[in-house]
Formats: structure tokens, C-alpha cells, sequence
């Protein structure tokens, strides 16, 4: 169980990225990578990436292990935790100290359970909670652990290699899936302020005023002491969120969007020819920067049971995300939606 321990100035310091991280969406989908689970959501993305790499996994195999803990250095935040580019990211990343990547990279190389910062990873603990032994340095780990500039160039290489052929291509879709999660946190925000907001997170996280619990493999207990909190959806994260085993860090939960179903990666198909007609074009400009059904036949001028059929026809055409908040669903455009609205296709063809 990680338990994170709120005050008063916390809760008025809880916001929400503003983006999806690069980095941490490159190191989760690693995990996700080897992780034979979750086929339905990530099983046609492994099939694609695959045959896309050319040996960079073989380093970040070394650095990030398929169960337990991975260096936080890997994921640098700014100083108020929002998330660099990914360009910026690789410079602070080259700007790590010496002794951080010692340090951090020395907690890899002895496999220690009880340093486990990752959730949904699992711990290398037994089944009644005994360390297991500690494992030998790993070769590529000795030379990046002396700090010298030249591995950790490859390192860097390997992570850029690995980004552009696992992440880039689904940019779009990645966006899109943080952007309709941020349009259901916002909506609880406003409507309810941070108690409502954190009462909305994913299922594995539970708010019991004033401590955020959440499934984790190890117990841990973080307490924020004023600094806030920042929630970091993230698209491969899975399973339980994420935080920092740097309690010193900026705080940031990486939490799991929800995925109403497997993703579609692949371009529009004659599905569009469904998109016709002023109504729907309107109904689909009315989504805007997000909203509920209800608001959906209001904006459109159309009934409850129009406005959600129509809306059923854009998500099944990819131009719609829509996501439960409450006892109602909260529709978003997708990459694809946006893009016709700013006209890149037709959408009224009557």
C-alpha cells in the first residue's frame, strides 16, 4: 500500500500536468513491452514496435529491469515537477550528477526490494515478504555507475532510438488519451474542488481524507509537507501509479488513463463515410474542449437520445474519447476529431 499524507496547503497545491510526460511514457511502455498482460489494450502496439527496434533495448534492459525499482533520474522533472520535453529531458538527463547515478544505478545492480519505487512492477521480495538475494553488477550498469560521459552518450542514444520507434508513431493517440483524462480531473475540480478531484482517481486509489491510498507492491508512506502534488497521467502506465523513491524529488503520482478499449493506431478507413450530414458535424463541433451528453444535445440543439447516438457513431469512427466521470460519460476529440474540425476533411457532405 502507498499511502501519500495531505495538509491543508497541499490539498490547495494538488494540479494536473499539463501534458503527457515523454519520458515516463518511454520507460512505462518498455515495461509494457515485455509485460505479456494487458494484450487487448497494448498487444497491436507490441506487434508493431517490435520488428521497429534495432538493439536498443539491450541497454535499457540493463537499467530498467522488468520487475521492481528503476532509476528516478530516468524520468527528470523541472523544480515544481511539471515534465520536461523530450529533447529537455535528455539534456537533464546528461546533467545528472555523478553521484546520483552512482547511487541510483547501484540500487539496480543490487536488485534491493525494499527501495522499490515502481507499483504495478511487483518487488523482488517471496511470497511472505523475504529479500531475495542481491544479484551481481551487470556489466553495462559498472561503466554508466563511474558517471563517465561516454556511456551515459549511449545511453541517451538508446533511449532516443527506443522513444522514436515505440512512442513517436503514437504521439497523437497518447495526447488524446491524457487530454480526455485531464477533461474528467478538470471537470471534478471545478465542480468540487481537490476532494472531489482525488475522489475521481483510478479505482486502484482510494481518498480517505486527508491520505491518498493506493495499491503498491511494498508499503510505503509519503508525505507531501506543503509541496503539492502533481498528477501525471500517463497512457502505458499500468496497473498501479507510480511515484519517486526520492522522497526529496518534486512529488508526482503517474497514474493509469482509463482505456474504454483496445487503442486505434491505424488511419481513418471508410468508416467516415458514416460522417455525414449538418447534425453530426455540429454535434461533433459542440464536443469542443469537452463535455456530457447532456451538454452535448444542449450545445447542438438536439435531443438526449440523438446526442448520444451520435456521439456512439464518432467514438466508433475514432473521433471521439468518451470517459465515465460520475453517473455520467464526458466526451473529447481526438487527434483525428480536432483535425477535421480544423479542416482537414470535410464534415458536412449534404
Amino acid at each position: 500500500m502507498l499511502r501519500i499524507h495531505f495538509t491543508g496547503v497541499d490539498l490547495s497545491k494538488v494540479r494536473m500536468a499539463a501534458r503527457p510526460d515523454a519520458l515516463w511514457e518511454t520507460i512505462l511502455s518498455f515495461h509494457r513491452l515485455r509485460d505479456r498482460r494487458a494484450s487487448t489494450v497494448f498487444g497491436d502496439w507490441r506487434t508493431e514496435t517490435r520488428p521497429r527496434l534495432n538493439g536498443e533495448t539491450r541497454l535499457l534492459a540493463a537499467i530498467v529491469p522488468q520487475r521492481g525499482y528503476f532509476p528516478d533520474f530516468l524520468t527528470p522533472t523541472q523544480g515544481n515537477g511539471e515534465p520536461f520535453g523530450l529533447d529537455a529531458g535528455m539534456e537533464a538527463l546528461r546533467d545528472t550528477p555523478p553521484e546520483r547515478l552512482h547511487r541510483e544505478l547501484s540500487l539496480v545492480a543490487s536488485g534491493r526490494p525494499q527501495q522499490t519505487r515502481l507499483g504495478g512492477l511487483g518487488g523482488n521480495r517471496s511470497a511472505h515478504g523475504t529479500a531475495v538475494r542481491e544479484r551481481p553488477p551487470h556489466p553495462r550498469l559498472e561503466a554508466l555507475t563511474e558517471g563517465r560521459v561516454e556511456p551515459l552518450g549511449r545511453l541517451i542514444g538508446a533511449l532516443r532510438g527506443y522513444h522514436r520507434a515505440a512512442v513517436e508513431p503514437y504521439w497523437p493517440h497518447i495526447q488524446a488519451s491524457v487530454e480526455a483524462d485531464r477533461a474528467v480531473r478538470g471537470r471534478a475540480l471545478l465542480d468540487g474542488g481537490a476532494d472531489e478531484l482525488l475522489g475521481t482517481l483510478p479505482p486502484m486509489m482510494r481518498w480517505r481524507a486527508p491520505v491518498l491510498e493506493a495499491d503498491y507492491p511494498v508499503d510505503r508512506e509519503l508525505r507531501l509537507d506543503g509541496r503539492g502534488l502533481l498528477l501525471q497521467p500517463s497512457f502505458f502506465c499500468r496497473g498501479t501509479p507510480v511515484v519517486y523513491r526520492d522522497p526529496h524529488l518534486p512529488p508526482v503520482l503517474v497514474y493509469p488513463v482509463t482505456h474504454p478499449g483496445a487503442p486505434t493506431f491505424a488511419e481513418p478507413g471508410p468508416w467516415l463515410g458514416r460522417l455525414v450530414g449538418h447534425t453530426r458535424s455540429a454535434v461533433l463541433r459542440s464536443i469542443g474542449d469537452g463535455c456530457t451528453t447532456s451538454e452535448l444535445a444542449r450545445r447542438a440543439g438536439v435531443s438526449l437520445a440523438s446526442a448520444s447516438q451520435h456521439a456512439c457513431v464518432l467514438r466508433e469512427a475514432g473521433l471521439v474519447h468518451t470517459l465515465r466521470h460520475g453517473s455520467s460519460v464526458l466526451h473529447t476529440l481526438t487527434p483525428l476529431g480536432g483535425s477535421l474540425l480544423r479542416g482537414g476533411a470535410p464534415l458536412a457532405l449534404s
